[in-house]
């Protein structure tokens, strides 16, 4: 991410930002970024946990659902 700033055109693209969004608006909006991450990252952990769980499950029983 340093290296975007340290560019010509990662500055700009920061002025950009600054004047589309506002400097007062700018903290609320990182702040939304953030949550939503957050969000993301427990809903797709919860998501992984119930399919292994699910898995786990279906292998205990695999040996009795097989016909020969």
């Amino acid at each position: 991410m340093g290296k975007l700033l340290d560019s010509p055109a990662g500055l700009i693209l920061l002025l950009i930002v600054i004047v589309l969004f506002g400097a007062k608006r700018l903290p609320d909006a990182a702040r939304s970024l953030g949550r939503s991450i957050r969000i993301f990252k427990s809903e797709m952990d919860s998501t992984a946990t119930k399919s292994a769980d699910s898995v786990s499950s279906n292998d205990s029983g695999s040996d009795s659902d097989i016909k020969n």
